[in-house]
């Protein structure tokens, strides 16, 4: 079996943005300062919201960097100065568990490359509306409109009680 490669500045796009995203999650794993990990996977969430437009999903790219790198990434770094954070040295090097995960991860990626090779992927069932925003808005406020409520009540008592527990004072000793 041989691979067919058509370099168009689509495919380049989606090869860049995708090594983008690995490289800032492998460094989000491997940092030892946690508002670097924080920023890092900032990166890694807008790397994949460039897949995502590369994919004509510009809804979901929007909706990734609103809520993943602007609320999520920005609540980590308010809980990380919010809280007493103390650097405790680092870790102890195990370069035996870190071959094994080396291994396993290699292993992982040879079979998925083999299954995604093999793999018989379906023509689309049918064409996307020429305007997805549209659509999708017309989905959320239309037909999903009480569960598109529960979540953002639900989203608010979580922010409430993060930042309850976060201002909860230290217990005498």
């Amino acid at each position: 079996m041989s691979f067919n490669i058509d370099w168009t500045g689509e495919f380049i796009a989606f090869f860049a943005l995708a090594v983008c995203a690995i490289v800032g999650a492998v460094m989000a794993l491997n940092f030892t300062k946690v508002v670097h990990m924080a920023l890092s996977l900032a990166f890694t969430f807008v790397s994949l919201a460039g897949l995502y437009v590369v994919l004509d999903a510009e809804f979901v790219a929007f909706v990734q960097v609103l809520l993943y790198v602007g609320a999520v990434t920005i609540l980590m770094i308010f809980g990380i100065m919010m809280t007493k954070h103390q650097d405790e040295g680092q870790e102890a090097a195990r370069p035996l568990l870190e071959t094994l995960a080396a291994i396993g991860c290699l292993c992982l990626l040879a079979i998925l490359i083999f299954a995604i090779r093999d793999a018989d992927f379906p023509d689309p069932a049918g064409s996307l509306p020429a305007d997805t925003t549209r659509e999708i808005g017309k989905l959320l406020f239309a037909r999903m409109a009480i569960p598109f409520e529960l979540v953002s009540v639900l989203l608010t008592v979580a922010f409430i009680g993060a930042v309850a527990l976060a201002k909860r004072e230290e217990e005498p000793k």
